[in-house]
């Protein structure tokens, strides 16, 4: 009677189990069709740091975020983000098979300082529709989303969503939030070095900071505006 009462139980969790996995696939296909052409309101990581705040007590904590079109973004700042994250991402089909090798070979000699290798395209997957870790689940779920997101979006649409969703500081997503936070400006009008500057904090925006930059970001800062002049300038960005 026992195990027949645990069988049920765990056929039930299973039927649920097994529906909620449709759901959850079912709103990631229409959110890679409807953010083909729909501003997004919202990330996956947007709202797991303002939930995380709520119930760490953090009441102060509001995650900004104001959506821009491509239009309304500098190309400047489109170019610095190409040159600090992703060089190849205007040919790549969404993973830079080369980055992935290097840092496969550099994480086997030295485990304790782990390099990533994921492009801006693996980056706006994971941050729309993911949530932050390093586990082997997440990663196989962003490999699959970036996947369809080239075949379904255009790297212009890839790069726009990315540049209006990616953290520029603590509660700050977005490069008009980050523009109009950091320099008192719309993302429009922003010069190459301030969007150099924002670019350079993009490996940790909570400890690099656009508005107080260390001896580092600076450094990076100069280095991301070299390559942008070896890119060939914003007529990289115009192609797209």
């Amino acid at each position: 009677m026992r195990k027949s009462a645990l069988s049920r139980v765990i056929g039930r969790l299973f039927f649920w189990g097994k529906r909620l996995v449709q759901v959850v696939l079912l709103l990631w296909g229409a959110g890679l069709i409807l953010f083909a052409f729909l501003p997004v309101p919202f990330s996956a990581v947007m709202v797991e740091k303002q939930l995380g705040a709520w119930f760490s007590g953090d009441f102060s904590y509001v995650a900004h975020q104001s959506w821009v079109s491509m239009d309304d973004i500098s190309p400047q700042m489109a170019l610095a983000v190409i040159a600090a994250e992703d060089q190849k991402f205007p040919d790549h089909w969404g993973f830079d098979l080369g980055a992935i090798a290097s840092a496969f070979s550099h994480n086997e000699r030295k485990p304790s300082r782990i390099r990533g290798a994921s492009t801006i395209s693996q980056q706006t997957a994971k941050n729309l529709f993911l949530w932050n870790d390093r586990s082997w689940v997440r990663k196989g779920l962003e490999v699959a989303l970036t996947g369809g997101m080239e075949l379904i979006w255009t790297k212009r649409r890839i790069l726009t969503v990315y540049l209006n969703i990616a953290e520029f500081g603590d509660g700050v997503f977005g490069v008009e939030a980050a523009s109009q936070r950091y320099f008192g400006k719309p993302a429009k009008k922003l010069t190459a070095t301030e969007a150099a500057r924002l670019a350079a904090v993009l490996p940790n925006p909570i400890r690099f900071k656009a508005n107080k930059p260390s001896g580092y970001v600076i450094q990076r800062q100069n280095w991301i505006l070299r390559q942008m002049k070896q890119l060939g300038g914003v007529s990289v960005v115009d192609e797209l």
